[in-house]
Formats: C-alpha cells, sequence, structure tokens
C-alpha cells in the first residue's frame, strides 16, 4: 500500500512539474514572432520616440490576447491583462513594467504608426510562406485570388472614413495565396475608391495564375495582365460585344457547355482569348467564364473560378472570429493597428496549423478553443482539438489519494 501510494505520489510531482516547464499558450504564440526584427521596425518606425514606459511589444502584446480572446473593449483588455500579470515575464513584458491602462493602450493605438505593424506583418508572412501548402491543381503555377471586402463604420464616430452621405466605411483588397490560403498582400482604402483601381496595385509576375470576378472587369487591365505574361481567370459580363473564332470540343459530363476562342472588341483585334461555359452539376446553374490561358482543359479553368470561393471564406473567418468589425478607437491609425494586428493572428495561426500538422483545422475552431486556453501551461504542439481529454497514463490517476484499509 504505501509503495503505490508513494509511486503515486511521485508520478503526480512529475506530472506537475512538467506541466510548468512549458510556458503559456499565449506565449508560445507570440514566441513565432521574431523580437529581433520586431525591434528592428520600432527603430525603423520610430514608435518609441518620446515613450513614458509603454513599450511597443506591450501594446503588440495587449493587442493580440484582445484580438484572440475576443475581448470588446480597451475595458476588458486591461482587466485581462492585469489580472495575469505573473504571467508577463513569459510574454516578452519586463516584470518591472507599470500595469496595462486602457489610456496608455488607446494613446498608442491612436499615436504610434500602423506601419509598424504592416511591416510585422510582412515579416511574418516571410516565415508562413516557408511552409505553404499545394494549391491541389495540377499545374505548378502559383494561384492567386483577388477580391475585396467593406467593413461598414459609423460616420458620426469615424469621420474620416466617409463613403456615403450616412454611412463610412473602409475597404481591405486582399490577394490570397491558394497555397495555403493566406493573405499575402493587403492595401487598405476608404470604401468609395473602386475596385479597379487597387487591384491595379497588386503585384504579379509571369505565369501567375489570378482569378477575380467580374467586378473588376477592365480589358485595359486584361491586356496588363497579358502582356506580362499572367493568367487570368474571371466572368464574363452580360454585355461584352465580341467574335467567335474558334469551337473546342468538350466532355459535357465534366461540366463544360461549351469552349470557344473569341475576339473581345475592346480588348484586341488579334489576341485571341477563351470563353468557356461551365454548369454547376448540382443546381444547375450556368457560368461563363473568360480566360487568357489557351492550352488548359475547360474543366482545370472551371476549377479555377470554383476555387476563388477560398477568399470568400477567408473575409468570413476573419469577420466572424476576429475583432474587424467593432474597433477600440476611432481614428484613422487606431483602425488599420486593430486590422494589422487581426491579419497577424490569422498567419500565427497558419505557422502553428503548420508545425502541429493540424491541417484539417480550421480558423473557427482553433479561436474557439484556444482562446479558453491562452494562459494555460501545456505544449502547444502536443496540442489537441479536445485538450481536456487526458491520455491514457493519466487517466488511472485524478491527483485525488486512495484510501486503503
Amino acid at each position: 500500500m504505501i509503495k503505490c501510494l508513494v509511486s503515486k505520489l511521485t508520478t503526480y510531482i512529475t506530472r506537475r512539474s512538467g506541466m510548468n516547464k512549458y510556458n503559456t499558450i499565449l506565449g508560445q504564440m507570440l514566441g513565432l514572432v521574431s523580437r529581433s526584427r520586431f525591434e528592428n521596425l520600432v527603430t525603423e518606425h520610430q514608435t518609441e520616440y518620446g515613450a513614458k514606459g509603454f513599450k511597443s511589444w506591450t501594446q503588440f502584446v495587449s493587442m493580440v490576447f484582445g484580438q484572440v480572446s475576443g475581448q470588446h473593449g480597451l475595458r476588458s483588455i486591461e482587466a485581462g491583462m492585469n489580472s495575469q500579470r505573473n504571467s508577463w515575464y513569459h510574454l516578452g513584458i519586463p516584470a518591472e513594467a507599470n500595469e496595462v491602462k486602457r489610456s496608455s493602450l488607446s494613446y498608442a493605438n491612436k499615436h504610434r504608426s500602423a506601419e509598424l505593424f504592416k511591416g510585422l506583418f510582412e515579416t511574418i508572412l516571410k516565415q508562413a510562406q516557408e511552409g505553404r501548402i499545394p494549391h491541389g491543381f495540377r499545374f505548378k503555377n502559383p494561384l492567386y485570388s483577388v477580391d475585396s471586402t467593406t467593413i461598414d463604420l459609423c460616420l458620426k464616430l469615424f469621420p474620416w472614413a466617409d463613403f456615403r452621405e450616412h454611412k463610412g466605411g473602409i475597404k481591405l483588397t486582399v490577394k490570397l495565396d491558394h497555397q495555403g490560403k493566406i493573405p499575402c498582400f493587403v492595401i487598405d482604402s476608404k470604401a468609395r475608391e473602386h475596385d479597379i483601381q487597387k487591384i491595379r496595385l497588386v503585384p504579379f509576375k509571369a505565369d501567375d495564375v489570378v482569378v477575380f470576378d467580374r467586378g473588376y472587369t477592365d480589358y485595359g487591365y486584361f491586356r496588363t495582365l497579358d502582356s506580362q505574361k499572367t493568367w487570368f481567370v474571371t466572368r464574363l459580363k452580360k454585355n461584352a460585344v465580341y467574335r467567335r473564332v474558334g469551337k473546342r470540343e468538350v466532355i459535357k459530363n465534366k461540366g463544360i457547355v461549351s469552349d470557344y476562342e473569341i475576339l473581345l472588341k475592346k480588348y484586341s483585334k488579334t489576341e485571341r482569348l477563351r470563353k468557356i461555359i461551365s454548369r454547376d452539376k448540382k443546381t444547375g446553374k450556368k457560368i461563363t467564364l473568360i480566360t487568357n490561358n489557351l492550352k488548359w482543359s475547360p474543366a482545370t479553368v472551371a476549377g479555377i473560378y470554383k476555387a476563388r470561393w477560398q477568399i470568400e471564406l477567408f473575409f468570413k473567418a476573419i469577420k466572424q472570429n476576429l475583432k474587424i468589425k467593432r474597433f477600440y478607437g476611432n481614428s484613422q491609425n487606431a483602425v488599420m493597428t486593430q486590422l494589422w494586428i487581426a491579419l497577424i493572428v490569422y498567419l500565427l495561426f497558419y505557422i502553428l496549423k503548420v508545425q502541429t500538422k493540424k491541417m484539417e483545422l480550421s480558423f473557427t475552431m482553433f479561436i474557439s478553443v484556444i482562446r479558453t486556453m491562452l494562459f494555460q501551461r501545456m505544449s502547444l504542439f502536443e496540442w489537441t482539438l479536445d485538450p481536456s481529454t487526458p491520455k491514457k497514463e493519466e487517466m488511472c490517476f485524478t491527483g485525488q489519494l486512495e484510501f486503503v484499509w
């Protein structure tokens, strides 16, 4: 009996000490961010010039905490961070640092340049792109989707974001890399600016494949992509004027109705494009596609356009799970600071997903689970979707000593 009791005590103490060797979950997430690169960005943008104790890193940690834990305002961020003061050292915050105050955080969000976090996003993006997942198509060309989403704002609270007479808003134009489904280029603008003005600023290289909706239809832009040998796939507008110059055979059981080579009246008199009509097998709905690639099968072109839906899922995921519709400050700099940090959180999720090889893990599931265990001390790389389930060797002992007669 004594041997059994000693064995259980030893197991319990060993397990408890083993748990303490880990940093908190939030600390391990922040460990993916290069502190040296962060400090270089601080120096580059001079975000701590004249600062009085409240460091840029403390601001970043507090805002990441607010994003991941889903805090509704600066007051709750203040309370949440200060309640975990014993974990600050492991988050990279000096132990002698003052308490997080909502006034200090509000001032930092308003006055410290959001370019700091934009630069940090670009740095973490390079790290994320090292572990990109194949996009699923046979061709090896990089595949990108481009689209924009509008974030509505109250015009009285955000007068700088004027959109309509009684409405404000900002627009995010995103280039989504299908090798990992991560945002690799982001442009912020006022909601009233037309989409085509922003897509012209998105960089592409030769042999890149870009897919976008017909809201970006501009024949001049099509010619620009064609001249730099970038392949594009989009929908053809109903009022487009064209002439058929060739017909291709199609296998209709693959959902392809027709495949023609055409000449667009406002595009070029000699450069041929392809007009492909695809039918959805489930709904029976037809869509008319246009592309400058004359070699791919029509089923591949239709599949590329169908993959554009991934960027819609990305917008849905960040709007539902991150704080990008309700903001902690009213200034333009505060709004952009919050948006860039939200995108950084998404990249950190992707890096964790790659490193833990949990490719099936969705962002919604990740956020809903991890926000309940940010300050637990356990290995992030052994983390499962159900962390409350004990391992087999732990199920025989719950920490309660057994009384034996």
